[in-house]
């Protein structure tokens, strides 16, 4: 052995350093990919309301107003995890944003449908009812309250 050869001893050590470096690398890596099923963030990240077990604004600040809610469609609020529908001049409905297939948050509304980017399932805006699938549930009504021109949730 010279003096540039490490001894057998140190070089199973040092491969068993890095063996574990790369390992515990490793588990991060795996840990950070893991998804959640609805893919709204990371297991990491607060619940919506700071930590409440309500929605931030139930029974407070308003979502919209009436005049933001285009009529036959609607409008998104990730946060709340709502989605607020004007189906006719004047009538508004209120829907969880999460998709009912694998609990993706819907992304867009278009025409009179209400749409799920993740596999493409979409809703009808008058009743959350299932317009295409794959899901097969429609999206579950939430209580609203429209007053003096706001629309808060219930």
């Amino acid at each position: 052995m010279t003096l540039d050869e490490p001894s057998p001893e140190a070089a199973s050590t040092r491969r068993g350093m890095l063996l574990g470096v790369g390992l515990v690398g490793l588990a991060g890596t795996l840990t950070a990919c893991g998804g959640s099923k609805d893919d709204s963030g990371s297991a990491a990240s607060p619940p919506p309301g700071n930590g409440r077990s309500a929605p931030a604004n139930a029974g407070g600040d308003a979502l919209a107003k009436t005049g933001e809610i285009p009529v036959g469609g609607g409008k998104i609020f990730k946060d709340e995890k709502v989605v607020v529908t004007q189906p006719k001049q004047g009538e508004f409905e209120a829907f969880s944003a999460v998709c009912q297939h694998r609990g993706c948050t819907v992304g867009s509304i278009a025409g009179d449908k209400i749409i799920c980017p993740c596999h493409g399932s979409a809703y009808n805006v008058s009743d959350g009812g299932v317009a295409n699938g794959p899901t097969t549930k429609p999206l579950p009504r939430k209580n609203i309250k429209v007053q003096n021109g706001e629309i808060t949730l219930a």
